[in-house]
């Protein structure tokens, strides 16, 4: 499934995706440190979504990945909480395929309902 051009995320920026037709965005890609990632939008803490409005997933400084429901912060390249009540917790990866061209995709497979705690791979850009 096509998500967006890796050109779409300027460094510190994050973009939701609705891999459903929920009209909710189900998965989020953002760029930190260079690097792409993939992620659910959903808080391990009570599975909410984490932007306060459409794309917001970084806190003010743009060094975390935040939950809007209750500040929780996560590390936005490992997904781990560095702050709040899920410490302990990660988000759950989405694996992110980049094709040569720059197109940003996942896998069908890879968009199912997220399973608590997995570990899953993700690909990046050389």
């Amino acid at each position: 499934m096509y998500l967006c051009h890796e050109r779409e995320l300027a460094e510190g920026s994050a973009l939701g995706i609705d891999t459903g037709g929920s009209g909710q965005a189900s998965v989020f890609v953002l760029r930190h440190a260079g690097q792409l990632r993939a992620w659910r939008d959903a808080c391990p803490h009570h599975g909410t979504p984490l932007p306060w409005r459409k794309d917001a997933y970084f806190d003010a400084s743009g060094q975390h990945v935040v939950c809007a429901a209750h500040g929780a912060l996560f590390d936005p390249l490992t997904g781990a909480c560095t702050l709040g009540p899920c410490l302990g917790d990660a988000l759950t990866p989405v694996p992110l395929h980049v094709a040569d061209d720059g197109g940003l995709y996942l896998d069908a497979n890879d968009i199912d309902p997220p399973i608590p705690n997995s570990k899953n791979h993700q690909e990046t850009p050389s």
